[in-house]
Parts: C-alpha cells; sequence; structure tokens
C-alpha cells in the first residue's frame, strides 16, 4: 500500500507545526502533565482551532468540518498528540463521539450536538465500563427503562474519562432490555451532565492528578430526543464507536517524539557510542514506524466508509506496547535520574518527559479494551478462531 502524502497535505503539516511552535506556552509538557491548568489552556485552544475549522478539518462542511477528509484529518490527530495534546478531553468528541453522531443520529441530533462540537465549546465523556464489566462489557447492569417520551437511568459506570472537567455531555450505554440475549437490548444515550440524578466521583491516580471517575445514574430523567440509533440497537454502535477510538489516537506520534528528544538527549551526554543503548533505540525507532502503518491500514478502511474491528485492534496492541515500551526503555537508559518527574526538579533529564511517559502509559494496554480482549477481536474476526468455552 501507497501511503505518501500529497505536497498540500505535507503543506498542511508544515502549517500545523508553526501554529503549535506559536500557540502552545514555552513550558508545554503536554495536556497529562501533573498541572491541571493545561485544561483551560485546552478549552481556549480548542475554541482557536474551531473558529479557524482546523479542529474538525476532516468532517464534512455541513457538519462544521472543511470536507478534506480523513487523512488530513489524521495529519492533525498527529500533530496534535505528538506535541502533547492540547486539545485536552476532546479528542474524544472528534475521533469517534461526532463520527457516530454522523452515522447513527437523527437530523435534528446532528444540527443540535454537531456544530458545538466543531467549534470546540464542549466535553464530552463516555458512560461504557461499570465495576463488574469492565472487559466484558456485555455483563453491563445500568439500566434505561422506556417510560414513552423519556428514559429513567439507574446504574453505576467507572473509568470515565473527564467527566469532572466538568463533561457537557456524556455518551452512555445502558441495558433497555434485561431478557435479551448477550450482545443484545443494549441502547446508546447523550445524557446532559447536569440533569439531576447524574453525580460524578473522581478516582485519584497514583500518575498524580487524576483523569477517571465514576458517574452514578439515580433515576435520571433522559429525553427519547436523547436516543442515539434504534432502541436496543446500542451494540453496533458502541463496537463502531470503540474501533474509530482505537485508532483515532496515534499514540505512535507521541512515542516518537518522545524517542527523538530521548535520542537527542542520550548525544548531549555522549552515551551514543553505547552499542546497548543504540540498540535499544533503534527498536524502539523501528516499532514507531510498524505502529504507524498498521493504524494507516486501519485508516484506509475506515477512509473507504467500513468500521476495520480488526485492523484497529491491530493497531492497538502495536502502538499501546510501543507506548509502554518508550517509558521502560527510556527508563532504563537514564537511570536513577529518569525518576525525577518535575518540571520544576532543576536535575530531571529532559523536565520528567521520560518519566511521565512511563507512568501515564501504565494503563495504556488496559483503555478502549484491553490487550487480551484486542487479541480476542483479532483471533476471532481475523483468524476466524472459535470462542473458548
Amino acid at each position: 500500500m501507497d501511503f505518501e502524502f500529497s505536497q498540500e497535505e505535507l503543506a498542511y503539516r508544515d502549517e500545523l507545526v508553526e501554529m503549535l511552535a506559536r500557540e502552545l506556552p514555552a513550558d508545554w509538557d503536554g495536556f497529562f502533565a501533573e498541572d491541571r491548568s493545561s485544561l483551560a489552556f485546552s478549552r481556549e485552544f480548542c475554541r482557536k482551532l474551531g473558529a479557524t475549522g482546523d479542529l474538525t478539518v476532516g468532517w464534512p462542511r455541513e457538519f462544521g468540518g472543511q470536507d478534506a477528509g480523513l487523512w488530513k484529518q489524521t495529519i492533525l490527530r498527529e500533530e496534535l498528540t505528538a506535541a502533547g495534546e492540547p486539545r485536552g478531553p476532546q479528542y474524544m468528541n472528534l475521533n469517534y463521539i461526532g463520527p457516530l453522531i454522523m452515522r447513527y443520529g437523527t437530523p435534528e441530533q446532528q444540527a443540535r450536538f454537531l456544530p458545538p462540537m466543531a467549534r470546540g465549546e464542549v466535553i464530552w465523556t463516555q458512560g461504557f465500563s461499570e465495576p463488574d464489566a469492565g472487559s466484558d462489557l456485555a455483563s453491563l447492569r445500568t439500566l434505561a427503562e422506556d417510560r414513552g417520551d423519556h428514559f429513567t437511568i439507574r446504574g453505576q459506570k467507572i473509568w470515565s474519562s473527564y467527566a469532572d472537567s466538568p463533561a457537557d455531555w456524556c455518551l452512555l450505554l445502558a441495558r433497555t432490555r434485561t431478557d435479551a440475549g448477550r450482545g443484545e437490548g443494549y441502547s446508546v444515550f447523550l445524557v446532559d451532565m447536569t440533569l439531576p440524578g447524574v453525580t460524578v466521583r473522581p478516582i485519584e491516580s497514583m500518575a498524580g492528578w487524576h483523569e477517571f471517575n465514576e458517574i452514578f445514574f439515580d433515576d435520571a430523567v433522559v429525553s427519547r430526543d436523547c436516543l442515539l440509533g434504534p432502541q436496543d440497537g446500542g451494540w453496533k454502535i458502541i463496537t463502531a464507536g470503540l474501533t474509530f477510538e482505537r485508532i483515532g489516537i496515534p499514540r505512535y506520534a507521541r512515542a516518537q517524539r518522545v524517542v527523538e528528544r530521548l535520542c537527542a538527549y542520550v548525544q548531549e551526554q555522549g552515551w551514543a557510542g553505547d552499542p546497548d543503548v543504540r540498540r535499544k533505540l533503534a527498536d524502539l525507532r523501528i516499532r514507531c514506524e510498524a505502529a504507524r502503518l498498521l493504524a494507516y491500514r486501519a485508516i484506509s478502511l475506515q477512509a473507504a466508509g467500513e468500521v476495520p474491528a480488526v485492523d484497529a485492534s491491530l493497531a492497538r496492541v502495536h502502538a499501546t506496547l510501543l507506548e509502554q515500551a518508550v517509558g521502560h526503555v527510556g527508563m532504563e537508559i537514564l537511570g536513577a535520574s529518569g525518576r525525577l518527574g518535575d518540571r520544576h526538579e532543576p536535575h530531571a533529564p529532559l523536565r520528567g518527559l521520560v518519566r511521565q511517559q512511563w507512568v501515564h502509559n501504565i494503563s495504556a494496554t488496559i483503555g478502549s479494551g484491553t490487550l487480551e480482549i484486542q487479541k480476542n477481536i483479532i483471533a476471532r474476526g481475523g483468524l476466524g478462531l472459535p470462542r473458548s468455552d
């Protein structure tokens, strides 16, 4: 396959690099740095991107985009992710929640929800996993009872990213039938997070300031016009959403940026002649390229209108393992000083970048479906292997 970018696309990448150099603060360490002030910057940054149309450059014009296509959107994702994701929580709106509303939403829902996303005005969270339904999402218990013109929702969600940012809306998966078989009887809702009966509880993290939360629904009343897609047909929607999410974050781009900075530091310190260090860095660089090409294959299928579940899982496996490997190898090379993670610590190598990479990617092989789930999707959907008893 030929994944070469056109001259126009390459010029767009150059424009993005120049824009980021101009807009990002001099001490920007990425959205996931241990400093919540990045959230306020992220909101303003997204509004600026929204004003120029770059936030949703690949979306159709009718939904607030520029009709530039998925590949141009991929360039945007790569450069922003490599720079530490200044969009913050809004990557979820752009990568999969918005596209789901385009694909499954009514014209009224599209007109209501997509323009604010394109303008960078709203933050969404997701309500998928539960305390007893993580990897086995089909066992979820949150119940949405049909009351005619509305649904009453009761249950608990966990690991909901940025719900306390605060998020304005939640993409929620809940049961609407308790007598249905596995993979049936689920529905997707677009839930206003300010509704009575919706409570958010932060989950503290060993990695610094948290991003995960619990959400409790205590008889929250959600109007029927916030049902996304057909009632009881939510499993197909969420499967598509998770597929888009898995390839919507170019983790290889951030990993490559960290490797580049680590290589420069190794040269500065005079360690480049060490054959073990050279071998480790070369291996990481090769893995970055492999992860990129696997992602591009899945993106090419999505651009053709498909939902590339198997290819997205393949790309996800390689990208998340790569992210963790960059952190581990970086810590091995830096030694004890690599554990200094505060950017204000004068002796912290690379302003704590490697430690940040190491700590924040511990959960990389869990989110959006664990590594085991990805392998099961590949085994059954790609290789045709049977489900084990």
